[in-house]
């Protein structure tokens, strides 16, 4: 499915409910579904790799870019602190970390079909999109562990092949990808070279880049920066990609420009959030909570407010995230009277099929989350809580996480997935708001 775009041939990049960002869904199929792959038959990485040309190669002339998309140079001390990947997790382990292959595992015991699988892997792999016939190849890599993954993920080529992008059925803008030797770049004024061509792209420098995989995060998908009230014109790189000044290679004599730093961490400089007000007031999560007595009763609203910035809610993934509203009433002791709780996000079998699911609150609304709670008549001294905690993956059905452990080999593989599971699905507060009645 091409078109043409100024004479070259256009591949859409077809991204759907997938992406993690920092964690997308994957999993095992049976043998009969997938292609057998030997460990010799390494024809089709070839394949892959004429046109999504390796990192490697792109090392010569970028260093500085490549060994922060590697996690090879210094990291900022959030990365250093973060017990998880939750703000943390880089780019370039999109298609080895062992969260992914977690969560894939588990995700395709549930059996997707093939366009299913596609779409899935599409954002950690872009080549995908590309090669859709090579799309359990790479699953049958990842599975097999990080050191047998060959093919590169989000890599230097995926990212820099990209020409702009499109409106697509699922209301998120998708990456068109040109299968060419030109790479794509924000700068007007690309240096010549003996290596590639290059040409200015006007997406590098607009939120809907980003929002093609990355789309539960953003207000409005299709607009370039980010409609805020205070931070107008915003784009996801201003803080995502750390700014500074220098040359983007290592060619002696190069132009001094703007440059961002290619690790796309989720909290870039900690002192931002500390010192920024502005930042502070669109960003985070607030709880109000609206209540009246009754008979036996208190009844009310959960009010979660959301300013206008995309993300107050951590992670990357538009898909995976869950996210819980807990209401409880206690006495002023501390003793439980009633408790409520919703949540909001999908099962594992309930992923990439059917619509996006809405997120869970969209940057400048808020969500009412209606409670009706049963009190000992004439009780007084009461205190209503209202909190709103989240997780990066869903809880899995004990059958599905049985099913995904089976598949792996030693024991000492199925206790790390273990681990990743139950820390990865238990919920973290956010915040909360409490009330005497």
């Amino acid at each position: 499915m091409m078109n043409e775009l100024n004479g070259r041939k256009i591949i859409p990049l077809a991204i759907s409910g997938s992406f993690l960002a920092v964690l997308c869904l994957v999993g095992i199929v049976t043998a009969q579904e997938r292609p057998v792959v030997t460990e010799a038959d390494q024809s089709w990485i070839e394949e892959i790799e004429k046109t999504f040309i390796p990192s490697e190669q792109c090392k010569q002339c970028h260093d500085r870019h490549y060994e922060e998309w590697k996690g090879m140079r210094e990291q900022t001390m959030d990365l250093k602190t973060f017990g998880r990947v939750d703000g943390a997790l880089l780019h370039g382990t999109a298609l080895t970390s062992p969260v992914f292959q977690t969560v894939l595992g588990l995700w395709l015991q549930t059996k997707p079909e093939a366009d299913e699988r596609n779409r899935c892997l599409s954002c950690h792999a872009p080549s995908v999109t590309v090669f859709p016939q090579h799309t359990d190849r790479i699953i049958d890599q990842v599975m097999k562990g990080s050191k047998h993954v060959k093919v590169e993920g989000i890599s230097c080529s995926s990212c820099h092949l990209i020409s702009g992008t499109q409106e697509n059925p699922n209301g998120h803008p998708t990456f068109k990808i040109t299968a060419g030797a030109t790479i794509f770049g924000p700068y007007a004024e690309p240096e010549e070279n003996l290596v590639h061509p290059s040409k200015q792209s006007d997406v590098f420098r607009g939120a809907n880049y980003c929002a093609s995989c990355h789309f539960g995060k953003v207000k409005d998908v299709m607009q370039e920066d980010i409609p805020g009230q205070i931070l107008k014109g915003t784009i996801c790189q201003d803080c995502h990609m750390e700014q500074s000044t220098g040359s983007s290679t290592s060619q002696r004599g190069a132009l001094t420009r703007p440059i961002g730093r290619h690790w796309f961490q989720g909290i870039v400089i900690p002192g931002i959030m500390l010192s920024n007000r502005n930042l502070q007031a669109e960003w985070f999560s607030r709880v109000d909570i609206e209540a009246k007595l009754g008979q036996g009763v208190v009844e009310g609203e959960v009010l979660v407010k959301n300013g206008a910035l995309p993300h107050t809610f951590p992670g990357g993934d538009p898909v995976l995230k869950q996210f819980f509203v807990t209401v409880v009433v206690k006495t002023k002791g501390g003793e439980i009277v009633d408790q409520y709780e919703e949540r909001f996000g999908k099962t594992f079998e309930e992923l990439i099929r059917g619509p996006i699911p809405r997120p869970f609150i969209n940057g400048g609304t808020t969500r009412h989350v209606p409670f009706s709670l049963k009190i000992p008549e004439g009780t007084k001294g009461l205190v209503l809580e209202a909190a709103v905690s989240y997780a990066l993956i869903p809880e899995p059905t004990p059958e599905l996480k049985a099913a995904y452990l089976a598949t792996l080999p030693t024991d000492k593989d199925r206790e790390k997935a273990e681990a990743i599971i139950q820390d990865y699905s238990a919920p973290r507060l956010l915040t909360f708001r409490t009330m005497n009645l």
